[in-house]
């Protein structure tokens, strides 16, 4: 029995260490056609190596295209929409698990309702109404459509659910008013879910191409998802500059999940939900 279940367990190990090569060579692949010359990516040689290293491409991506105005555009933007999502989440939260009123569970089937809408459903609406607002290429027509998330105030509810309501109700006797409550009792234990929530939303929002591609044509206002496009040439396609500008694009995400990795995997091992 003893074997056994060592060779299960060796078994499993194999197959995860496969599942993860599988999932990495893309990236691995991506990381070390940066650092190909052109000419050798479309000469078809499919050797995993380059032959000869060469920065060339992120010396293209750096100096001759504003990269960094994009990345700054990108910074912005995925931040502000993160801090805001986690603020309404974390109170339109608060009011559907903690408080009572008249059509409650109306309203909250209707915020659930709208996770079942894609963005494509709802594209040329939100394209008007922007247009309208003159909004059309500003930073704000892609934060101000995604400054509430459905999903965000359905985990915020599940999360606060669970905090016990005699500690609330302590706090209010002792004089805490409900925006100290938010601050001092529901946040801190809810911030494990606010980290993953706040990790997922900057994902999202950094890598976000489809909208940004839509509502901005000024170049000044691009974000970085869309370095991938002006990178490719009319006629040909500059891959070791692409695969440079993709590789830089990757990191500042990379960098956000392992400052917040910690938080990141408790949140999603406490879901809260029932």
């Amino acid at each position: 029995m003893h074997r056994r279940n060592k060779w299960l367990d060796g078994l499993i190990m194999l197959v995860l260490i496969v599942a993860a090569c599988a999932m990495l060579l893309p990236y691995a692949w991506m990381v070390l056609s940066s650092l190909k010359s052109n000419m050798e990516i479309v000469s078809g040689s499919h050797t995993f190596l380059p032959s000869k290293a060469s920065l060339e491409g992120y010396r293209t991506v750096l100096v001759d295209a504003p990269f960094g105005r994009w990345l700054m555009n990108s910074a912005v933007t995925s931040v502000v929409i993160t801090a805001a999502t986690l603020f309404t989440s974390a109170l339109a939260g608060y009011i559907f698990a903690k408080h009572q009123f008249k059509g409650q569970k109306l309203m909250f089937i209707l915020i659930l309702a709208t996770m079942m809408i894609p963005f494509q459903v709802i594209m040329i609406p939100t394209y008007l109404i922007t247009a309208k607002l003159g909004l059309v290429n500003q930073l704000m027509a892609i934060i101000l459509p995604n400054l509430v998330s459905s999903y965000g105030v359905f985990l915020a509810k599940q999360f606060i659910e669970d905090i016990p309501q005699d500690l609330l109700d302590a706090a209010r006797m002792d004089g805490a008013g409900e925006l100290r409550l938010m601050v001092r009792i529901i946040a801190p234990l809810i911030l494990p879910m606010l980290s993953a929530l706040g990790i997922f939303t900057f994902m999202n929002s950094w890598n976000n191409y489809l909208w940004p591609l839509i509502i901005l044509n000024d170049e000044s206002k691009m974000t970085v998802p869309l370095a991938l496009v002006y990178f490719n040439g009319t006629h040909m396609v500059n891959y070791n500059v692409v695969m440079s500008a993709a590789v830089l694009i990757t990191l500042p995400v990379i960098a956000v999940f392992l400052i917040f990795q910690k938080q990141f995997i408790k949140g999603l091992t406490m879901t809260g939900m029932k």
